[in-house]
């Protein structure tokens, strides 16, 4: 029986054929560092939506937008947030980690009591119903006219573009949001920010 011997040049080349035909785990268009690389799937992860909630609201500081000239808060009420993916996303993961940076910022307060896709907190107007039940304390119950109508309004859409270079899949997420003016309907403040990803076509996971 004849016996191969394992030269070194021959380890070489089969230690790069092996290396070939291993697929690639996805990774971060841009990003060095392979700690986050080797974390993450194709789809969205907590990471993206951490990382884009922070990018718009450090635009948003910068921006000067939430910042009213005679030092009080503007009210902020959340509009809709459109997904445009090919995933199953919740949006209000996304729009929770922006509404407590406002907040913390100390620039706005968000408004519970109107919001787009029918999310108000319900008992700002259930407790207002008891206004003519006795066995509550009317002076506990708030009055009318104390609600406050919101300034400004957060909207945005979530949008994903997908292609195929060679054999690796890049997808691109895009996360668009826009600051609109209430009452005179002008945009004061915009921003986009983008996570791009690459993997093997073959290896595509969500």
């Amino acid at each position: 029986m004849k016996k191969t011997v394992l030269t070194a040049p021959l380890i070489a080349a089969m230690v790069f054929v092996l290396a070939g035909c291993t697929q690639q785990a996805p990774r971060y268009v841009g990003v060095d560092n392979p700690e986050v690389e080797a974390v993450i799937s194709m789809g969205l992860d907590r990471q993206d939506f951490e990382k884009a909630a922070s990018d718009a609201v450090d635009s948003l500081l910068r921006s000067g937008a939430l910042s009213k000239p005679n030092g009080e808060k503007y009210v902020v009420a959340i509009g809709r947030i459109i997904n445009d993916t090919t995933q199953k996303i919740d949006t209000d993961m996304f729009i929770k980690k922006i509404r407590t940076s406002m907040l913390n910022s100390g620039k706005a307060v968000v408004t519970s009591a109107i919001t787009a896709g029918g999310n108000d907190d319900e008992l700002i107007y259930q407790t207002r119903d008891l206004r003519a039940d006795d066995e509550f304390q009317q002076d506990t119950i708030a009055g009318k006219g104390t609600l406050l109508a919101p300034e400004l309004s957060l909207t945005g859409k979530i949008i994903q573009q997908s292609k195929t270079i060679d054999k690796n899949k890049l997808v691109e997420f895009y996360f668009q949001l826009t600051l609109t003016n209430l009452k005179n309907g002008l945009a004061v403040w915009e921003e986009e920010s983008i996570i791009g990803k690459v993997g093997d076509k073959k290896s595509v996971n969500w």
